[in-house]
């Protein structure tokens, strides 16, 4: 009896043993498909968009050019920042996107020790490739790959051509930056002194203030009761043309004085509109977001590519008063 049992197990272990390799090898073999991996799933290019300035419409623009480009290259954009220009906030989502070793950053250039120490040796150090957009930082001091934006020499030559057409080859002249001496603009004003240093009767008066609106408006009042005779004034930092513009109207007419801006901060384009500034270099920032994921795509690809280290300059032009729509 117990060797009739034994031989029963044995019959019935070989049968199941038999069905359950047969199974394995059906699945192992099957011509049928594993799901297909999506296109959100296959991307494997992170770039993120970093910017002090979220909200405005500048912006908006690099940002819309930005995620076209990136979806008709298969990469994935995140746009990060911060807002109104706060400093801290903004180059601590520059080091987080270190640390999450994104493939690669575009990031409005800040000229200061510490964006420059994440560029050249944190992001460096973690081989991740920097490419600066519509404000520059010189490229041996931040170690970025290149620079996509306006050429701000030009730019500066622009306005001061502009100036002097308008006022002639007599009078003084405020040119107000930002204390924080940012690359950018001084690569504007290069370009206006360039221009404005062939007139010896044309005096340049340089003046500086902190970005925020209180100190623009006190600077502006300053300046007014300082220089009560100027002619002309130049917002080197666009967003102190506000500034300029309401000071003068509160004390006199603002036909007696020529103003001049660009169009990175959304009021001076306002303002053009109105009549209340002379001219405005209006730059191309979609354009800006369309190249600089084009060229960090080519970089990631192949990162022999050579990449002009002076940067790739976007289209710029000077739109006066009288052309605004």
């Amino acid at each position: 009896m117990g060797k009739i049992l034994t031989f029963v197990i044995v019959i019935i272990s070989g049968f199941l043993f038999y069905f359950t390799i047969n199974s394995a090898v059906s699945v192992f073999f099957s011509d049928s498909k594993l799901p297909e991996t999506t296109a959100e799933q296959s991307i494997d290019n992170r770039i993120v968009l970093i910017t002090r300035e979220l909200d405005t419409p500048f912006w908006e623009k690099v940002s819309e050019g930005a995620k076209e480009q990136a979806q008709n290259d298969g990469a994935s954009l995140e746009v990060w920042g911060s807002y109104a220009g706060n400093q801290e906030d903004f180059l601590r989502q520059i080091d987080i996107a270190i640390y999450a070793k994104v493939d690669g950053i575009i990031v409005q250039g800040l000229d200061t020790p510490e964006f420059k120490e994440l560029t050249k040796v944190k992001a460096a150090s973690h081989g991740i490739p920097i490419i600066t957009v519509a404000n520059d930082v010189p490229m041996e001091e931040s170690l970025r790959k290149t620079f996509v934006g306006s050429d701000h020499f030009l730019a500066g030559k622009l306005i001061a051509n502009q100036l002097v057409q308008d006022m002639g080859e007599t009078g003084q002249v405020i040119l107000m930056l930002d204390s924080n001496e940012q690359y950018y603009q001084k690569q504007r004003l290069l370009g206006i002194q360039d221009v404005l240093g062939q007139y010896s009767s044309i005096e340049m008066i340089e003046a500086k203030a902190s970005e925020s609106r209180e100190a623009g408006v006190d600077a502006a009042k300053d300046l007014l009761n300082k220089y009560p005779n100027v002619d002309a004034f130049i917002a080197v930092h666009a967003p102190f043309a506000s500034h300029i513009v309401e000071e003068i109207e509160r004390r006199t007419k603002l036909e007696y004085y020529h103003v001049y801006s660009f169009d990175e901060d959304s009021a001076s384009s306002l303002l053009l509109e109105q009549g209340k500034l002379d001219a405005v270099v209006e730059q191309s920032p979609r354009s800006m977001g369309v190249i600089s994921v084009s060229l960090m795509m080519e970089w990631l690809r192949d990162g022999a590519v050579p990449l002009e280290l002076q940067g790739y300059h976007t289209d710029i032009r000077l739109v006066k008063a009288m052309d605004a729509p």
